[in-house]
């Protein structure tokens, strides 16, 4: 499988690339609001922004498979410049997906706090040659009466994957300078491209990420089995992401989160994992039951966690 980072220019990238045909694309582009990166100006006055935008998606149109999808994430403010530029250079819409993080929200002077970004999904041409429904099995809401026996389909809102801050909440999976702080402004965490790579995309595909950052895309891609190239500008985030994809942290195995689609009925065909690691992933299920057991939490706060054998399952 092909993994591969490459320093440079996104644009000049495109444009030199004809051979380039990509089936899933994570647009997830500086957001011009005056961040202190080391290779890139935050600071750009908005028409010339979002000509830029306009450029690099029309280029990775022309490089994507009939079909194929774009989610492009950014700030909730610039929701109609998202969709304008991608209608503008092509895309057809399929959902504006709203992230609404499980932190705490950003507090506006006069105004509500800002709480969630947005991830447009548009497609090259109407109907979308991969899109895999996904199930999860998020805790009952106090209106819910009865448990899913199957779940749920996964919906345009996103409320169940954690923004990587540099809080302690966060965990293990952002880098860190020494004092504690984000060493990326804003990396993204590995559920959000877990998500998006599984929805959109089958085994084999060619993943592409313009603006790497610090490698989620490829990290989770590779697991995946999924081809993926990522460009990024900055030489320190590019050693990252080598460095990264060499040697998987704890942190970024995305199979502790398989349990979190086990009622996807087509899971095994786009998430090949062997049968030791199927048996690890069950094995943590078990503990995490045990965990909340301990607590003497309520069953229906860790339903969610049982085993779900889906050889079982009833088809349509």
């Amino acid at each position: 499988m092909r993994c591969e980072i490459i320093k440079g220019n996104c644009e000049e990238y495109l444009k030199q690339a004809p051979a380039e045909i990509f089936d899933l694309t994570f647009l997830d582009p500086p957001f011009n609001q005056g961040k202190d990166y080391n290779s890139y100006n935050d600071k750009m006055p908005p028409s010339e922004y979002w000509e830029w935008m306009q450029r690099v998606c029309k280029l990775i149109y022309d490089h994507t498979s009939a079909g194929g999808a774009i989610y492009f994430m950014q700030r909730e403010k610039n929701t109609q410049s998202v969709l304008d530029c991608l209608h503008k250079t092509g895309w057809n819409f399929q959902n504006l997906i709203i992230w609404q993080k499980k932190t705490s929200a950003v507090p506006i002077k006069k105004g509500f706090g800002k709480h969630y970004q947005i991830i447009a999904y548009f497609t090259k041409g109407k109907k979308p040659r991969v899109f895999n429904k996904l199930r999860i099995n998020p805790p009952r809401l106090v209106t819910e009466k009865y448990e899913r026996k199957t779940g749920m389909f996964v919906t345009d809102v996103w409320d169940d994957i954690r923004e990587l801050t540099s809080g302690y909440f966060a965990g293990q999976e952002p880098f860190r300078t020494p004092g504690g702080q984000r060493l990326h402004k804003q990396q993204s965490p590995v559920q959000l491209l877990l998500r998006i790579i599984l929805s959109s995309s089958k085994i084999g595909d060619l993943i592409f990420d313009p603006f790497a950052g610090t490698g989620t895309t490829l990290v989770v891609a590779k697991q995946l089995m999924r081809n993926a190239v990522g460009i990024e500008i900055d030489e320190s985030y590019v050693n990252l992401i080598k460095q990264r994809l060499s040697m998987l942290r704890a942190s970024d195995n995305i199979l502790r989160y398989r349990v979190d689609y086990l009622f996807t009925r087509n899971l095994d065909e786009i998430w090949l994992v062997e049968c030791k690691q199927k048996k690890s992933a069950i094995e943590n299920q078990k503990s995490v039951i045990k965990r909340y057991i301990r607590k003497g939490e309520e069953k229906s706060q860790f339903m969610q966690y049982r085993i779900f054998d889906r050889s079982k399952q009833k088809k349509d």
